[in-house]
């Protein structure tokens, strides 16, 4: 009867020990983020037996000992998804769009125990084209091409001035920047980014200091100073020669039709010659004030 009593102590005592090892221990779902083209870890290690499901589909892949090579069993997946022999990762490279999803990695090493990984996947967010300057108003607009969560926001410094983004994905983020004058020599930024990436541009300059248009970027403009000379003629002696000595003058004579009337008249009074100031002066000929 003793012995009975013992036996019967005993298996009641190990019963719930092996009722424990048969549950499945669940880890709360983790939200992870990967980035199209690049390759994501699901980051629970497997060391001899798991199995890792995607959604609603059964096994997408499993490893168990002896098993080498490619472990996906769905081909959307083959020759993307192995087991990290460093890390003992499942991992997936050349990451789509149309891989998020839920990933649940079963591990039977030691008890039965399931990790899930939420994967969301980005596309690295594209450079904020900033629009040429509209120097009527001293303004400026950036803009940038719309995806999943792009925030774009404009800086002054390390100061937002703005921010905006758009759940419509047929519509791209953009935001005006007028510079005041009394800001002109701050710096000011556009920056898009995402959840995994970010691109900056700086804002070009586009008006004066004061805040008005700015001609920098134009040609630049050369004042040149004209003097002006009064030409009196002076009259003419008896002793006198006529000069024939202006080479200036001999290659416009067929301009001057007046000249070839003043051999026959010598009491013409008109003074014809190139203007050029500093021979004229030299000459004697006229007097320049």
């Amino acid at each position: 009867c003793a012995t009975a009593v013992i036996v019967l102590i005993l298996s009641l005592s190990l019963s719930p020990v092996l009722c424990a090892s048969q549950q499945t221990v669940q880890s709360e779902t983790q939200q992870v983020k990967g980035i199209v083209g690049q390759s994501f870890s699901f980051q629970e290690r497997v060391i001899k037996i798991a199995n890792l499901h995607y959604g609603d589909l059964d096994s997408i892949a499993n490893v168990y000992p002896g098993k080498e090579g490619n472990i996906a069993l769905e081909k959307r997946f083959e020759n993307r998804l192995r087991l990290n022999n460093v890390t003992r990762y499942f991992t997936l490279s050349d990451l789509q769009i149309d891989d998020a999803g839920v990933y649940t990695v079963e591990n039977t090493d030691e008890e039965k125990k399931t990790t899930k990984f939420e994967l969301t996947v980005y596309n690295v967010v594209s450079k904020p084209p900033v629009t040429e300057c509209d120097r009527s108003s001293c303004s400026v607009v950036c803009s940038v091409d719309n995806e999943k969560e792009v925030t774009l926001t404009l800086y002054r410094g390390e100061e937002i001035l703005n921010q905006t983004s758009s759940p419509d994905l047929t519509t791209d983020p953009s935001l005006h920047l007028e510079v005041e004058g009394k800001n002109y020599n701050s710096t000011y930024s556009c920056v898009a980014s995402n959840p995994v990436s970010n691109e900056t541009v700086l804002v070009p300059k586009c008006c004066s200091e004061d805040g008005h248009p700015n001609d920098a970027d134009s040609s630049e403009r050369v004042q040149v100073d004209i003097e002006y000379a009064t030409i009196i003629p002076k009259k003419r002696t008896d002793n006198q020669e006529e000069r024939t000595d202006i080479p200036e003058l001999e290659s416009h004579r067929t301009d001057i039709p007046e000249l070839e009337s003043r051999r026959d008249n010598p009491n013409l009074t008109s003074v014809y010659d190139i203007l050029l100031l500093h021979r004229m002066a030299a000459s004697g000929d006229v007097d320049t004030a």
